[in-house]
This record gives structure tokens, C-alpha cells and sequence, in this order.
């Protein structure tokens, strides 16, 4: 469970998230993980990145790093400002890791996308993986926890494509394995935007799963026959095993989605 940035958590939402996956069938075959209960093997992974010299400690504000950075594929890129030692002392600073080392640029096959190509140090900049406020990225507590769980495959979607190089990144400097890719193409509403709570899509409908199976499959292009609606969940998942086709979707990041799937008080 990514709770990283507790926070920002809604209370009831991590309960909410399991009865969906269960509402649908998905259910865990290990006991749920939290990464707010993992701060100590966060914390080994960045005494090893700090003792092998690939990160350090940066003081800059994000006002500081606007105003001299320049803008990659994800905002502005970190210059490096405090690579050779923080400008001026702050009480707590972040960490970020070092992307002009062990060649910055990272490559990898995705079973979608093909060839990935980027370059850290040029595209994205040495990043944080502890914040000033003491709490850990995403980046390296994914990676940590894929490695604990050892994931073999990730599948996700395709917004979280240009993340894969810094994890391949960590995995490398954390001596880990990397998993097999492939990020799926997300739904975009008719602003073109990606469906998310950030644009005030619906929520996932738990009182029919089936058919928003139905949906889902169609929309990944899948072909679902549609007296595949009126059966239960074990058919439903059964179908999409024997017939799931990925090269239907070959290099697709986005599709739009289905007009009735889109939230009318949001963007339509």
C-alpha cells in the first residue's frame, strides 16, 4: 500500500482500496505491505547509496531551482547546485541521487513501448529520494519493496513510463534485479487529459465489476465478446487469461475512453 506521504492520506482510503481489489477478485496472496511501516529498510537502502557516494545532501529551495534550472520531460531538471557541498546549511536537507555517475543513460525493453532511452542527468537531474521533510520518494521505496516482494513483472500504466529510468537506476546502485516492463496506455477524457482524481473522474464501480471488466477490456482493445457481460467474475477473468492479446496495444500510451466510462462533472 502507498502511503507514503501520510499527510496527504485520507483515512478509510487504504480500506476502500483493498474491498475494490476484492470487489473485483483480485485478492493478495501475501499479507498487505504498508510503506509507512517501512521506513527502516527505506533508511538501509539510503545508508548504502550515501556510503557508495551516490547521493548527497542538497539544501535548495524550489524557488532556487527554478530559478536556474532548465526544463525536462518532468519539470525542471536539478543542476546540481549542491553536488560539491550545500550552498548554505538547512537543519534537515534532502537527499538526491547522483545521475552524472555510472553512465546516465538508461535503456530498457519495454513489452509495449519497445526501446526505452534516457538520459537521467540531461532529461530528469539528480533526484530526491528523502525529502527536507524526513519523508522517503516514491522512487526508492518502489524499488525497495519490489525487490523484498521479488517482482519478476510489472505492469502499470503508461504515465509511469518516464519513472522506470530512475528505478532502473537505484536497482543498479542498490544491486538489485529489474523486473520486466510493460506500462499499459491511460484513459484520456475529451480534454485529453489522463482519468484521475485530478480531473475529477468517477471512481471505479465496485457494484458492477463485471462489467467495468467489460469496459476495461475493451478498452486495452481485448475484444471482449459482449454475452461475456451477463457472467460471473471467475468467467469473466477465465476469458481474458486465454485470449489477452498485448500486441493489440503496441506502442500506445493513450487512448481515449469510452464515452459513457468519462465524468460528466469534471472535463467532458
Amino acid at each position: 500500500m502507498e502511503d507514503l506521504d501520510t499527510p496527504r492520506c485520507v483515512p478509510g482510503m487504504a480500506d476502500n482500496i483493498l474491498r475494490t481489489l476484492d470487489a473485483f477478485g483480485l485478492h493478495s496472496d501475501e499479507p498487505v505491505i504498508y510503506q509507512s511501516l517501512r521506513t527502516e529498510a527505506y533508511d538501509e537502502a539510503l545508508q548504502h547509496l550515501q556510503d557508495t557516494g551516490a547521493t548527497y545532501p542538497c539544501c535548495c529551495t524550489r524557488k532556487e531551482i527554478a530559478d536556474s534550472a532548465l526544463h525536462g520531460i518532468e519539470g525542471f531538471v536539478y543542476p546540481g547546485t549542491c553536488r560539491k557541498g550545500m550552498a548554505h546549511q538547512r537543519a534537515t536537507p534532502a537527499w538526491r541521487v547522483r545521475c552524472d555517475q555510472n553512465p546516465s543513460l538508461v535503456a530498457f525493453d519495454d513489452a509495449l513501448q519497445g526501446r526505452i532511452t534516457q538520459n537521467l542527468e540531461n532529461e530528469i537531474g539528480d533526484f530526491v529520494v528523502k525529502r527536507a521533510d524526513g519523508l522517503f520518494a516514491y522512487q526508492l521505496a518502489v524499488v525497495v519493496d519490489d525487490a523484498l516482494q521479488q517482482i519478476t513483472h510489472i505492469v502499470r500504466g503508461a504515465d509511469l513510463l518516464n519513472s522506470t529510468p530512475r528505478q532502473i537506476h537505484l536497482q543498479n546502485l542498490l544491486g538489485l534485479h529489474t523486473p520486466h516492463y510493460m506500462h499499459l496506455p491511460v484513459a484520456l477524457n475529451t480534454a485529453g487529459e489522463k482519468l484521475s482524481k485530478q480531473t475529477l473522474a468517477q471512481a471505479v464501480d465496485t457494484v458492477q465489476p463485471v462489467i467495468a471488466l467489460w469496459r476495461a477490456l475493451s478498452f486495452l482493445q481485448q475484444q471482449p465478446p459482449q454475452e461475456l457481460q451477463i457472467e460471473d467474475l471467475e468467467a469473466v477473468w477465465e476469458w481474458a487469461l486465454r485470449n489477452w492479446r498485448a500486441e493489440r496495444l503496441v506502442g500506445c500510451r493513450a487512448l481515449p475512453a469510452m464515452t459513457d466510462e468519462l465524468d460528466h462533472r469534471g472535463h467532458e
